[in-house]
C-alpha cells in the first residue's frame, strides 16, 4: 500500500548490506516524516489546554518571540510552495505520487499549530514548550536521512527532483535555527529567577544557572546573589497541602489508635511491654542510644497515632516520585545497553569483513545513550534532591507550628533539645532517606539483570562468582556491626569529653583563680586517649572492610574466569567474554554494595518517623476552658476552677472562685509552692482543665516569673513586633528603671542582647520584660512576681511608676504575684493561696482585721527578710521545659544533600542525651542569630556595644598553609609512604589489566584442542596476584567505596600485541614481588589511619592548650558554643571527614591517570583529545568549586539562626501565647527555612549543573575512543578495543567523582582552618616565668596598690582609675559601692585576669606582673560570687591535684560545717557531683568553696560576694569560720550586705 502511496519501493534490506548504506526514499519520507509530527499533534491538545488552565498576565513581545514566528512563518510559505509546485506538476501529463500532496498538507497544518502553540506560551512564565523542542529535535533526527539520501542523488547528477530537494534543505536549515533559538530563555518581568523562565533545554542542561557559577567565580556569593525558589516549594505552600492531607491521615490512625487500645483492652493486659522494648531497642540501635526516659514518659511513649506520616508526604508529593521514578527505570534499562555495545564493538573489531558504518553507528549510539543517560540521570536527582528538601522544609514548618500548639503534657516529654533534633537531625534523617528510595526496587531490576546478562556470556560458571559476592555481604555486615559497636563507645568517650570542656569552660575563672588548668587539661587528654584508641580500631576495621570489597570483583572475575576455563577446554576466555562480563560484574557491584546502606538508611527513617509520628500527632493545647467574653461585667472570673500540670496528678489549682473587676489591682500572697504561678498559668490557658473555667475580657500581657529575653537589641524586645512610639517607648524606659542601665549599657538601647539575656543581670532583664508587656497597652496585665529580681529601691520605683495606683498601668486591670508585703497596703484586692485553694482575699486592712493565714505570713515575712525567698522559683511553672541541649550552630549536619549519613548527627543526638540545665545553657549560647538588628551604615556601633563578636566567616580559597599545617601533622615520611603505595596499586592495576589483554588474545594463537594447562594456570594465577595487590593497597577506603560503588575500580583489558608481550615479562617479574606487595600496601592503608589520627591528636593538644591559655576577655566576647564547636564539629570532621575525603582524591586521582595511560599506550593519537578535554574539564572544575564553596559557607550561615529561633521559641511559649503572638513568630520561622531553603537548593542545582558538563566530558572520552578505535581498526584487535572502551566507559563517573572529593576537601579543610583561628588566639601571660617568687612567699600578706589604673578590652574605658592605698598584714577590708563600680574588677585585678593599664600592684615586695600567673594566683585563695563546682567527686572539687590527705580535707570540710552532710552521704569524698553542683543547694556549694579556701592556706584571702546568694544561716555560719580560721589572713571582703562588712577593720 505504501509503495502505491510513494510510487516507489518502501522497503529494501539489501540497501543496507553494502558499504554505502542507505534507506529507501519512500520509507523516509513517511515513516520518518510522520513519527515527528505525530507526536505533534497528539500532545497538542493536551498542552493548549494546560496553557488555557495555567495562564497568568499576557507578557510583551520579545525579539527572541519574533524570530521564533518569523522563521515557523517561513516553513510555512516553503510548505505552501511546495503544495503549489506540486499542483502545477499534477496539471501535467505526469501522474505525481500521493505522498507529494500528503506531506506538504501536513506540514501546512502543523506550522500553523506550532504558530498558535508559540503564540499561546506569551500567558505562560516559561515561554519555550518542552514538547515543541522535543518536536523539533525529533524533526530533525529523522530528517537527517532524508538529507543524506537526497545529497546522494543529487551527487550523482541526477537532478530531476531539484527544486523538491532546494525546498527540502532550506526548510531543514530552518528547523535548526528554530530548535537553536528556542535553546535561548525568554526573560519574564513578574520574576527575575532564570529557573521559572528557562526553555527545556537549558532546563535539562541546567544552562540557566551559568550566571550564578560566573558570579561566585567572580566573587563570592551573598544571599542577595542566591535565586528564591519557586512559590510551589516555599514554606506556606508546603505546609498548607501537607495539613490538607495530615487532617484526614490523622484521623484514620487517631481512630486505628482508639480501636488498638480496645482490643488491648479486652485482651490480657500482661503482653505489653514486649512491643516497647523491641521499639526502643530499635531506636537506641539505630539513633545513637536516645536516653531512656523515666518509666512514666516511656509509658505514653508507645500509645501514639502511628504509620500516618509516609501516607501523608506520599500525597502530597506523589507527582514528584512518580516522575523520577521513571526516570530511574530509563536510565537503568540504558545502563545494559552498554556492555551489549561494546560487545558488539569488539565483534567489529575482530571480523575485519564488517562494514565500517556500522562502527561508526556504533560510536554514535555509544554516545547518544550515554548522552541520554547522564540527562536522565540528573533530572531523577534533581528531582530526588529537591523533594528532599522540601520534605525537610515541610517537618521543619510543621514542627515548628505545632511546638506553638503543643499542650503541656505532650511537651513534657521533650527538653528543648530533643525537640531541635527532631527539626535538625530527624528532619534530615527524612530528607536522607529520598535519595536511597528508588534504590529500594532499583537496585533489585540491576541485580536481576546483571545476572542475567552474565549467564548469557558465561552460563552456569557465573554463578560461582555471584555466589562469592552472596559470601561477602554477611562478612562485611559483621564487619560493620563491629564497627558500628566501637562508633557508639566513641560517642561515649566523645561526650564525656564535651561534658568536661563545657565545664571547664563554663567555670573558666575559677580554673583561672586557683590555677587548676592543668589538673583539667590532662583529663582530657585521657579522655581523648580512649577516644583516638576507639578511632584507630574502627579505622583498621574499615581497611579490612574496603578491602574485602574491593577484593570482590577481583575475586569474582577470578574464580569466574577460572570456573569457565577450568570446567570444559573448549571454553577459552575471549575478549568480548572477557571485556562484557567484567563490565557487568563491575555493574552489580554497585547495587550488591548500596543494598545495606540503603536498608540501614531506611530503618534510621523509620525511627525517626516514629518519634516525629508521636510528636506531630501529640494532642494540642487545649483552651477551651479558657472563654473570652467581650461583654462580660468582670475582667476576670474563675469559676470552680480546678487546673493541673499533669492529668494523672491531682489538680495543682482546686476550686478556685474568683471574680476581678476591670481596672483592679489585685495581689496574690502566699507562702512558696502554694500555686501563685499556677494561678496565672491556668488563666493563661497553660495548664490542664479538670473541671470549672475562667473567663477573660480583653487582651493579655504577661510578665513571667523567669523573665523571657530574645537575642536581639534592647529595642526589639520591648517593641515586641509592635510598631514604635518614641514619645510612649521613652516614658516606658523611665518607668522601668532602665534609663540608667543603658546608659551604662555600650550603644544604649541597641545593645545587643546576647542568647536568653546572658549579658544582663536578672534585674535587667526583669525589667525589660516588663517594659515589654507595658508597652503592648493589653487590658490586663499578669504579673508573675516582676520585683524579686529588683533590689528594694528600684522595685519601689516600678511600682509607683508602673504597677501602683498612679502607674502608667492604672486603670487596666493587673494581678500582681509578689512576696513585697510593703506595697500591698496600696493594692485594690489581696489573695492569699494555700495549696493551691484561696484561703482567703479582701482588702489589706480587712484581711489583717481577720487575724487569718494572711495576718500569719505578714509574721513569717516581717521576722525573716531577704532576697532568698523571693529567689525562689515555683517547681511547677515551666522551668523545668526551660531547659533543653541546643546543638551548636555548625554541628547541625552540614551537607544537606550528602548522600551518605554525616558523622555529626550522631555527635548532637548523643548530646541530646544531656539534662542538665546548666550545661544546654552555655552550649546553647553558640546559636548566635548574628546580629538581628542590622545598624545603619551612618549610625556607627558604639564601642562595645556588640559583646558578641560575629563570627568570622572565611570567604574564597582556602589558605595552602592550611593544607601544609594539616600534611606536616600527618608527618612527611607517613606522606611518602602512603603516596608510594597508591601508585604502586595503580601500578599493579594497569598490570591486570595488561595480563587480560595478553590472556584474552590467547584465544587466537591456541584453539580449544591445544590450549596448554600451565599456560591457563599461569593466567589465571598472575592474573589473581595482580587483583589482590589491587585490593590490598585501596584497603583503605570504604567510606569512598560506598559512595562511588564500583565506579572507581575501572575493567581491566587490552594491549597491542608488543605491548601484550612486554606485560607478560612485566607481570611475571611483578609475580614474585606480590606476597610482600601485598603486605606492604595494606600495612600502609594502616599507616595512614595511624597519620591521619596522629594528625587530629596533634591539633587537639594545641587547641586545648592554647585555649586554657586564652585570656578572660576572649571568653566574655566568644559565645562557649563557638568553642565548643571546634572541640565537637571541627575535631570530628579532622577525626572522620577529612582522612576519607583525602583518600578518596587520591585512589580517584589515580585511578583517572592509569586510565589515560591505558587509553593512550594503545592509541597514542588519544593524547589529542585529551589535552581539549583536560582543559575543559579543569575550568569547570575552577568555576564549580568556588560557588559552591561559598553556596555551603550560606547553609551553614543561614541554619543556625533558623534553630537558635527554634530553641528560643520553646523557652518562650507561655509568652508568645499569652501576647497572641503566634503568627508573628510563624512567620519569621518561615522566612528563615526559606532563605536556608534557597541556599540548599542553589547548592543542588551547582551540583547539578558540575555533573551534566562532566558526564559530557566524560560522554566525549567515551565518544572519541570509540572513534579511534573505528579509524584505527586495521592496527588495532579485539581485545584492545574492549580493553580501552571499558576503561573509557568508567572514567565519567571518576571525573565527576575527583571533582566532588576536591571539593568535599576544600569543605572539610575549613575545619583545620578554624581550629587553626583558636591556636593562634592571643594568650595571657606566662603561666610559669624565669622569675619565680620566693620560697613561703607572701608571708606577711601586705597589699599596696600604686595608682593602679586597670580596663576590661582594650576599647573600652577604665574600669578602675588610679588607686592608690596600702593594705597592712591580716588587716580585714570591706570594699562596697554600687552596681558597676568596680568591685570585682579589684578582685580580677589582683588574680591578674585584668592586666593593668598601668600602676602596679606589690604584694610583700613582690611586684605581681613580674612573677608567672601560677605562682600568684596558686599563692591567694577566693571565695567567689558564684559557687561553681565540676562534674566529679567531691575530693576532686575540693583538691583537683590531690595535694592534701584525706584528714586535711575532712578536717576543712568540719569547718565548714559540712563533715556531717558529707559523712551522711553513702560514698563520702567519693560522692559523685553532677555538672555544675546541680545535685548539691546553693548553700551546700557555698560552703564547699569554702572549704576550698580553708584547704589552700593562703595569707591573703578575697570573698567576692561570696553570700550573695545564700541564706541569712549559711551567711552567719561562713562569716563565723571565716573570723576564726582566717584571723592570721588579709582578707578583702566584698559585698551588698552591710552586716556582712560590719566588722572589717577598714
Amino acid at each position: 500500500m505504501l509503495e502505491k502511496f510513494c510510487n516507489s519501493t518502501f522497503w529494501n534490506s539489501s540497501l543496507l548490506d553494502s558499504p554505502e548504506a542507505d534507506l529507501p526514499l519512500c520509507f523516509e519520507q513517511t515513516v520518518l516524516v510522520w513519527i515527528p509530527l505525530g507526536f505533534l499533534w497528539l500532545l497538542a491538545p493536551w498542552q493548549l489546554l494546560h496553557v488555557y488552565r495555567s495562564k497568568i498576565k499576557k507578557s510583551p513581545i520579545t525579539k527572541l518571540y519574533l524570530a521564533k514566528q518569523v522563521l515557523v512563518g517561513f516553513l510555512l510559505i516553503l510548505a505552501a510552495i511546495e503544495l503549489a509546485l506540486v499542483l502545477t506538476e499534477d496539471s501535467g501529463q505526469v501522474t505525481v505520487p500521493a505522498i507529494r500532496y500528503t506531506n506538504p498538507s501536513l506540514y501546512l497544518g502543523t506550522w500553523l499549530l506550532v504558530l498558535l502553540i508559540q503564540h499561546s506560551r506569551r500567558w505562560c512564565m516559561q515561554k519555550d514548550s518542552w514538547f515543541l523542542s522535543l518536536f523539533w529535535i525529533l524533526s530533525i533526527l529523522c530528517g537527517v536521512f532524508q538529507f543524506q539520501t537526497l545529497i546522494r542523488i543529487l551527487l550523482k547528477g541526477n537532478n530531476s527532483n531539484l527544486a523538491y530537494s532546494c525546498l527540502f534543505f532550506v526548510s531543514y536549515a530552518l528547523q535548526i535555527l528554530v530548535l537553536i533559538l528556542s535553546g535561548f530563555s525568554e526573560k519574564d518581568a513578574s520574576s527575575n529567577n532564570p529557573s521559572f523562565t528557562a526553555s527545556f533545554l537549558s532546563n535539562i542542561t541546567f544552562s540557566w544557572y551559568d550566571s550564578t557559577v560566573m558570579k561566585g567565580y567572580k566573587q563570592p556569593l551573598t544571599l542577595e546573589d542566591v535565586w528564591d525558589v519557586d512559590e510551589e516549594i516555599k514554606t506556606k505552600a508546603l505546609v498548607s497541602t501537607f495539613e490538607k492531607h495530615m487532617v484526614g491521615e490523622l484521623q484514620k490512625a487517631r481512630k486505628a489508635l482508639q480501636r488498638r487500645q480496645q482490643r488491648k483492652a479486652q485482651r490480657n493486659a500482661g503482653d505489653g511491654p514486649h512491643g516497647l522494648n523491641k521499639n526502643q531497642s530499635q531506636s537506641q540501635d539505630i539513633l545513637v542510644l536516645e536516653e531512656v526516659k523515666k518509666k512514666k514518659k516511656s509509658g505514653t511513649t508507645k500509645n501514639f497515632p502511628k504509620s500516618w506520616l509516609v501516607k501523608t508526604l506520599f500525597k502530597t508529593f506523589y507527582i514528584v516520585l512518580l516522575k523520577s521514578f521513571f526516570l530511574k527505570l530509563v536510565y537503568d534499562l540504558l545502563m545494559f545497553l552498554n556492555p551489549q555495545l561494546l560487545k558488539l564493538l569488539i565483534s567489529f573489531a575482530n571480523d575485519r569483513d564488517t562494514y565500517i558504518w556500522t562502527g561508526y553507528l556504533y560510536s554514535v549510539l555509544f554516545f547518544v545513550v550515554a548522552l541520554i543517560q547522564s540527562l536522565c540521570l540528573q533530572c531523577y536527582f534533581q528531582m530526588c534532591f529537591t523533594l528532599g528538601i522540601t520534605v525537610r522544609t515541610t517537618i521543619m514548618a510543621s514542627i515548628y507550628k505545632k511546638a506553638l500548639t503543643l499542650s503541656n503534657q505532650a511537651r513534657k516529654q521533650y527538653t528543648i533539645g530533643e525537640t531541635v533534633n527532631l527539626m535538625s537531625v530527624d528532619a534530615q534523617k527524612l530528607m536522607d532517606v529520598t535519595s536511597y528510595l528508588h534504590l529500594l526496587w532499583s537496585n533489585i531490576l540491576q541485580i536481576t539483570l546483571s545476572i542475567y546478562f552474565l549467564w548469557a556470556e558465561l552460563g552456569p560458571s557465573v554463578l560461582a562468582g555471584v555466589g562469592v559476592m552472596v559470601l561477602l555481604i554477611p562478612v562485611n555486615g559483621i564487619l560493620a556491626a563491629k564497627s558500628r559497636a566501637v562508633q557508639v563507645k566513641n560517642m561515649k568517650n566523645k561526650d564525656k569529653r564535651l561534658k568536661i570542656m563545657n565545664e571547664i569552660l563554663s567555670g573558666i575563672k575559677i580554673l583561672k583563680y586557683f590555677a587548676w588548668e592543668p589538673s583539667f587539661k590532662n583529663q582530657v587528654h585521657e579522655l581523648r586517649k580512649k577516644e583516638l584508641k576507639n578511632l584507630l580500631t574502627f579505622a583498621r576495621m574499615q581497611s579490612v572492610m574496603a578491602f574485602l570489597l574491593h577484593l570482590t570483583p577481583v575475586l569474582v572475575s577470578v574464580i569466574t574466569f577460572s570456573v569457565y576455563t577450568l570446567v570444559d577446554s573448549n571454553n577459552i576466555l575471549d575478549a568480548e567474554k572477557a571485556f562484557t562480563s567484567i563490565t557487568l560484574f563491575n555493574m552489580l557491584r554497585f547495587p550488591l554494595s548500596m543494598f545495606p546502606m540503603v536498608i540501614s538508611t531506611v530503618l534510621q527513617a523509620s525511627v525517626s518517623r516514629d518519634r516525629l509520628e508521636q510528636y506531630l500527632g501529640g494532642d494540642d493545647l487545649d483552651t477551651s476552658a479558657i472563654r473570652h467574653d467581650r461583654n462580660s461585667d468582670k475582667a476576670v472570673q474563675f469559676s470552680e476552677a480546678f487546673f493541673t500540670w499533669d492529668l494523672d496528678s491531682e489538680a495543682t489549682i482546686q476550686d478556685v472562685n474568683l471574680d476581678i473587676m476591670p481596672g483592679q489591682l489585685v495581689a496574690v500572697v502566699g507562702t512558696v509552692g502554694s500555686g501563685k504561678s499556677s494561678l496565672m498559668s491556668a488563666m493563661l490557658g497553660e495548664m490542664e482543665n479538670v473541671h470549672g473555667h475562667v473567663t477573660i475580657k480583653g487582651t493579655i500581657a504577661y510578665v513571667p516569673q523567669q523573665s523571657w529575653i530574645q537575642n536581639g537589641t534592647i529595642k526589639d524586645n520591648i517593641l515586641f513586633g509592635s510598631e514604635l512610639d518614641e514619645k510612649r517607648y521613652q516614658q516606658i524606659l523611665e518607668a522601668c528603671a532602665l534609663l540608667q542601665d543603658l546608659e551604662v549599657l555600650p550603644g544604649g538601647d541597641l545593645a545587643e542582647i546576647g542568647e536568653k539575656g546572658i549579658n544582663l543581670s536578672g534585674g535587667q532583664k526583669q525589667r525589660i520584660s516588663l517594659a515589654r508587656a507595658t508597652y503592648q497597652n493589653s487590658d490586663i496585665y499578669v504579673l508573675d512576681d516582676p520585683l524579686s529580681a529588683v533590689d528594694a529601691h528600684v522595685g519601689r520605683h516600678i511600682f509607683n511608676k508602673v504597677l501602683g495606683p498612679n502607674g502608667l498601668l492604672k486603670g487596666k486591670t493587673r494581678l500582681l504575684v509578689t512576696h513585697s508585703i510593703h506595697f500591698l497596703p496600696q493594692v485594690d484586692e489581696i489573695v492569699v493561696l494555700g495549696n493551691g485553694t484561696i484561703l482567703e482575699k479582701g482588702s489589706y486592712s480587712t484581711l489583717l482585721a481577720k487575724k487569718g493565714p494572711f495576718a500569719k505570713i505578714l509574721k513569717t515575712f516581717t521576722k525573716q527578710t531577704g532576697p532568698e525567698e523571693e529567689a525562689t522559683v515555683n517547681e511547677d511553672t515551666e522551668e523545668e521545659d526551660d531547659c533543653g541541649l541546643m546543638p551548636s550552630v555548625e554541628e547541625i549536619p552540614e551537607d544537606v544533600a550528602a548522600l551518605t549519613m554525616k558523622r555529626e548527627n550522631s555527635f548532637h543526638r548523643a548530646l541530646s542525651r544531656r539534662s542538665n540545665s546548666r550545661h544546654r545553657k552555655s552550649l546553647r549560647n553558640s546559636l548566635k542569630t548574628r546580629n538581628v538588628k542590622t545598624v545603619k551604615e551612618k549610625e556607627e556601633l558604639v564601642k562595645g556595644q556588640k559583646l558578641i563578636k560575629k563570627e568570622f566567616i572565611e570567604t574564597g580559597k582556602v589558605k595552602f598553609s592550611i593544607y601544609l599545617k594539616y600534611l606536616r601533622a600527618i608527618g612527611w615520611c607517613s606522606i611518602f609512604f602512603i603516596v608510594f603505595a597508591y601508585v604502586i596499586n595503580s601500578v599493579a592495576y594497569i598490570g591486570s589489566n595488561l595480563w587480560l589483554s595478553a590472556w584474552t588474545n590467547d584465544s587466537k594463537t591456541y584453539n580449544g584442542s591445544n590450549y596448554p594447562a600451565s599456560q591457563r594456570d599461569l593466567r589465571i594465577g598472575v592474573y589473581g596476584a595482580l587483583g589482590l595487590a589491587q585490593g590490598t593497597s585501596d584497603g583503605c577506603d570504604s567510606h569512598f567505596l560506598q559512595n562511588l560503588s564500583g565506579l572507581c575500580t575501572l575493567p581491566r583489558l587490552g594491549g597491542k600485541n608488543a605491548i601484550a608481550s612486554l606485560a607478560q615479562v612485566l607481570c611475571i617479574m611483578l609475580t614474585k614481588l606480590i606476597p610482600l606487595l601485598g603486605a606492604f600496601v595494606l600495612m600502609a592503608s594502616l599507616w595512614s589511619a595511624y597519620g591521619t589520627t596522629y594528625a587530629s591528636n596533634i591539633l587537639h593538644r594545641q587547641l586545648l592548650s592554647n585555649i586554657l591559655q586564652a585570656p578572660m576577655s576572649f571568653f566574655d566576647t566568644t559565645p562557649t558554643g563557638r568553642i565548643v564547636n571546634r572541640f565537637a564539629g571541627d575535631i570530628s570532621t579532622v577525626d572522620d571527614t577529612l582522612p576519607l575525603s583525602l583518600r578518596s582524591w587520591m585512589l580517584c586521582f589515580l585511578g583517572i591517570i592509569s586510565t589515560l595511560v591505558m587509553i593512550c599506550t594503545a592509541t597514542p593519537i588519544f593524547v589529542v583529545v585529551i589535552i581539549p578535554l583536560g582543559i575543559i574539564y579543569v575550568s569547570v572544575q575552577i568555576f564549580y568549586v568556588a560557588t559552591a564553596r561559598q553556596l555551603k559557607r550560606l547553609d551553614s550561615v543561614t541554619r543556625s539562626p533558623i534553630y537558635s529561633h527554634f530553641s528560643e521559641t520553646v523557652s518562650g511559649l507561655s509568652v508568645i501565647r499569652a501576647f497572641e503572638h503566634q503568627q508573628r513568630f510563624l512567620k519569621h520561622n518561615e522566612v528563615g527555612i526559606d532563605t536556608n531553603q534557597k541556599c540548599v537548593f542553589s547548592w543542588i542545582v551547582s551540583n547539578r549543573w558540575l555533573a551534566v558538563r562532566l558526564e559530557l566530558i566524560g560522554n566525549l572520552i567515551v565518544f572519541f575512543s570509540s572513534l579511534m578505535m573505528v579509524i584505527y581498526r586495521d592496527t588495532l584487535s579485539g581485545d584492545t578495543v574492549g580493553f580501552v572502551l571499558s576503561n573509557a566507559l568508567n572514567i565519567t563517573q571518576t571525573l565527576n567523582w575527583l571533582v566532588r572529593m576536591t571539593s568535599e576537601i576544600e569543605t572539610n579543610i575549613v575545619a583545620v582552618e578554624r581550629i587553626n583561628e583558636y591556636i593562634k588566639v592571643e594568650n595571657e601571660a606566662p603561666w610559669v616565668t624565669d622569675k619565680r617568687p620566693p620560697a613561703g612567699w607572701p608571708s606577711k600578706g601586705e597589699i599596696h596598690f600604686n595608682n593602679y589604673q586597670v580596663r576590661y578590652r582594650p576599647e573600652l574605658d577604665l574600669v578602675l582609675r588610679g588607686i592608690t592605698c596600702d593594705i597592712r598584714s591580716m588587716e580585714k577590708i570591706g570594699v562596697v559601692g554600687r552596681t558597676g563600680a568596680g568591685k570585682s574588677s579589684l578582685t580580677n585585678a589582683l588574680f591578674r585576669i585584668l592586666e593593668a593599664a598601668g600602676g602596679q600592684i606589690i604584694i610583700d615586695g613582690v611586684d605581681i606582673a613580674s612573677i608567672g600567673l601560677h605562682d600568684l594566683r596558686e599563692k591567694l585563695t577566693i571565695i567567689p560570687q558564684d559557687p561553681i563546682l565540676f562534674s566529679g567527686t567531691l575530693r576532686m572539687n575540693l583538691d583537683p591535684f590531690n595535694n592534701h590527705s584525706d584528714e586535711e580535707i575532712w578536717k576543712a570540710l568540719e569547718l565548714a560545717h559540712l563533715k556531717s552532710f558529707v559523712s551522711g552521704l553513702q560514698l563520702g569524698l567519693s560522692h559523685e557531683v553532677t555538672e555544675a553542683g546541680d545535685n548539691l543547694s546553693i548553700g551546700q556549694r557555698q560552703l564547699l568553696c569554702l572549704a576550698r579556701a580553708l584547704l589552700r592556706k593562703s595569707k591573703i584571702l578575697i570573698m567576692d560576694e561570696a553570700t550573695a546568694a545564700v541564706d541569712l544561716e549559711t551567711d552567719h555560719l561562713i562569716q563565723t569560720t571565716i573570723q576564726k580560721e582566717f584571723s592570721h589572713c588579709t582578707t578583702i571582703t566584698i559585698a551588698h550586705r552591710l552586716h556582712t562588712i560590719m566588722d572589717s577593720d577598714k
